[in-house]
């Protein structure tokens, strides 16, 4: 790979992020419509309805083990060792957040959304995992 492939997926997270915003201020302006909570409510962020509560927790979510992909996306970058493996590690990362980011602000069932945060864990460690490896053989 001779291109900015690996980041690609990291722009493809950023696009979630950016769409649980906005999926965020959709649940919220209708809870304030519905009369479940005052505007103004919001400020201190008190008594969240479970409506929005899902979408903010998903958002909050995206800044915790994401965090690490971003890192390793750009170290994977650095070192050259952004090839096909370590990007297609990149993607299915990504898919499985937008799988995870589903599950959590639809049923939000843990029989769903547990092994989907598994396995993108698993898949962000052997990221790590290639990086280590190939700066160790390079």
């Amino acid at each position: 790979m001779t291109g900015y492939e690996i980041f690609w997926p990291l722009l493809a997270h950023v696009a979630l992020v950016y769409g649980l915003y906005a999926l965020l201020g959709q649940r919220r302006a209708k809870m304030v419509r519905a009369g479940k909570i005052a505007k103004s409510d919001y400020r201190e962020n008190r008594n969240e309805p479970a409506e929005s509560l899902a979408v903010k927790n998903c958002l909050a979510n995206q800044f915790e083990l994401p965090v690490l992909f971003y890192a390793c996306c750009i170290l994977l970058y650095v070192t050259e060792a952004d090839n096909i493996v370590a990007v297609g590690l990149a993607w299915l990362f990504v898919a499985l957040r937008y799988a995870h980011a589903a599950v959590h602000v639809s049923s939000n069932d843990l029989r769903y959304r547990s092994p989907l945060f598994a396995a993108g864990y698993l898949t962000l460690a052997g990221m790590w995992l290639w990086l280590a490896a190939w700066m160790v053989m390079g």
